[in-house]
């Protein structure tokens, strides 16, 4: 029988990460203590707050872990509530040492992470902009991609219930917040803080302190990916938005109607002029096919996605039908909906433009 100590326990319960955080429990401090009593292994976890809606997983991963371990013949899990002192010491471990003498600049923010920003705009509301959003995000996470998306759209928000987490709330450690994750996508939203159909009266100062307090407050981690969903027009988010982020890319979301395409290239232009680099343009309901016959039907009209594209000169990178189709409770297509397969792509897409502008040094 191989002989137990705590410096074993400890390397088989590394590997083992807190379901929000995603970094290891060891790492985090929260393996409070360890008593090895002949083959009986006893271990006290402590857990961020109390009530920890994942406290059943963390305890089975260590539980299971233990029983793995070679000379193990018994284990008891012990979940606690972290003091003060150990939730300021598992916020620095997770912030502190991102931020890395940077002062007061959020860790996602440091000239040195190499997350790709993407805001998604729109020149008008009602064209599937955060359909698009968020749609792309649970397509790029399908493809391996980390992806976190904001909801900038402070007025509108909608993501949390295009994801069918409207009624989730983020873990809150002191001031930190942890991001809901949903489809492998951490979202963060006004939706989350605001009470069910309180409207946010707020002016353009307070939105661009909420929109820094996102990146700010709340734990990221490693992203490849960052969307963010901005509101429709040209208005103080969006310029909020690119005065913080002056490398970030930007699609823009039209529907086929003239009118619509007229409005979504001032908002790309307006892009351009502020030193984003514009990816392209996603032409939303641009088509309906007859579920008896196949028939494409163009409800809205045509050509205002590749309109958008040739003024802002760039590429028309998806047409994304209307349909039905999505998963029960969200907003999100099922991928083997002529919708899924185009969100499919278009995430591939965007993948590889993103991979070319890091090697290009952009």
């Amino acid at each position: 029988m191989s002989e137990l100590s705590q410096e074993a326990v400890l390397e088989a319960l590394r590997p083992i990460e807190d379901p929000e955080a995603h970094r290891s429990i060891v790492d985090l401090g929260m393996v409070r203590k360890i008593e090895i009593r002949g083959d009986h292994v006893k271990v006290e976890i402590a857990l961020t707050i109390t009530g920890c809606p994942l406290r059943n997983v963390i305890q089975e991963r260590v539980e299971e872990a233990l029983r793995r371990l070679p000379g193990v013949g018994g284990c008891e899990v012990v979940l606690g509530t972290m003091t003060d002192q150990e939730r300021a010491r598992f916020r620095e471990t997770l912030q502190g040492s991102a931020t890395g003498g940077q002062g007061a600049v959020p860790p996602l923010l440091r000239p040195e992470v190499k997350t790709q920003f993407i805001a998604i705009a729109s020149g008008k509301g009602g064209v599937g902009k955060s359909t698009v959003t968020a749609n792309l995000a649970a397509a790029l996470a399908v493809q391996g991609y980390r992806v976190g998306v904001i909801d900038a759209d402070i007025y509108g928000f909608s993501i949390p219930g295009l994801f069918g987490a409207a009624d989730r709330k983020p873990t809150l450690i002191d001031e930190l917040i942890m991001p809901v994750e949903v489809e492998g996508v951490k979202i963060m939203s006004m939706n989350f803080f605001v009470p069910e159909n309180t409207p946010v009266i707020w002016r353009g100062p307070m939105l661009g302190k909420m929109l820094r307090n996102f990146f700010a407050e709340v734990h990221w981690g490693d992203l490849d990916v960052m969307l963010l969903d901005l509101p429709p027009g040209t208005g103080d988010v969006a310029l909020d938005v690119h005065q913080l982020l002056p490398k970030a890319k930007e699609i823009v979301v039209t529907t086929p109607q003239a009118n619509a395409a007229e409005v979504a290239v001032r908002a790309g232009m307006m892009a351009l002029k502020t030193g984003h680099e514009v990816l392209g343009v996603v032409e939303n309901m641009s088509y309906a096919l007859c579920s008896h016959c196949g028939k494409q039907n163009d409800w809205f009209g045509r050509g205002g996605g590749q309109r958008v594209a040739e003024d802002l000169k760039v590429r028309l990178l998806a047409q994304v039908p209307l349909q039905s189709g999505v998963k029960p409770g969200t907003g999100l297509f099922e991928p083997s909906t002529e919708a899924g397969k185009v969100f499919a792509e278009l995430a591939k897409t965007v993948g590889g433009l993103i991979a070319a502008g890091l090697v290009a040094g952009r």
